[in-house]
């Protein structure tokens, strides 16, 4: 489902002051497998999350996901990749404070201009499966942390993708919450999604629907 190979990534190319993020990673990943991308901030998780986006482009090296070569994309062509094919989680969720739950939800459908009867059809589903019917109407700045989660989860399941990808989905959240959490992973898992999370929660590690846990040290997997 997901390969990396042979990649580099540097900031700041060409600049006294430039950073190598990665360095020669090679990566494959299973269709419907769960991958938790372990390491300290700074270790290069987030990048390699951004690359599977394609919200970035290696400095070398080559991303291929579900057998497009993603890196190779232009801009549009990879946002539209991206929009059919992956939901990412924020570690901050990135969700729009002055909108409702409902609308916050619904932004990755409206540039596709979805019929209306489909569109609510796609929001009832994930409203019930994360357990937010009754905060459909409340704007976003008004839940709690968990709740604000929940809904960026379901922000990133409602155009049904492939991939799911989860950037240290746990760091704003207590240990009950997380766990919740795991267990929303556990369902997506048996729907037979692929599922990458980056973190350094020690709640990740050990988990029985974990298919592979890897640890990223200074931009090097261990």
């Amino acid at each position: 489902m997901i390969e990396l190979k042979d990649i580099n990534k540097i900031y700041q190319v060409n600049k006294y002051n430039k950073v190598v993020a990665l360095k020669g990673i090679n990566l494959s990943i299973k269709e419907g497998s769960v991958v938790v991308l372990k390491g300290a901030s700074g270790s290069g998780k987030s990048t390699i999350l951004s690359l599977i986006a394609a919200l970035g482009k290696p400095t070398s090296g080559e991303v291929v996901v579900d057998s497009v070569h993603i890196s190779k994309l232009t801009d549009n062509f990879a946002s539209a990749f991206r929009s059919k094919n992956i939901g990412i989680v924020f570690q901050k969720y990135n969700l729009i404070s002055s909108l409702s739950v409902k609308e916050n939800i619904i932004l990755p459908l409206i540039p596709s201009n979805p019929d209306a009867l489909e569109l609510e059809k796609k929001l009832q589903k994930v409203l019930e499966m994360f357990e937010i019917v009754d905060k459909k109407e409340i704007l976003v700045k008004n839940l709690s942390g968990g709740q604000q989660q929940r809904v960026a989860i379901a922000r990133a399941y409602i155009d049904n993708p492939k991939i799911i990808i989860a950037d240290e989905p746990t760091a704003n959240l207590d240990e009950k919450l997380s766990l919740r959490f795991i267990e929303i992973l556990r369902g997506l898992k048996q729907e037979n999604k692929t599922i990458i999370v980056a973190t350094h929660d020690p709640l990740f590690f050990g988990l029985d629907f974990v298919d592979e846990e890897i640890e990223i040290k200074d931009g090097h997997l261990v």
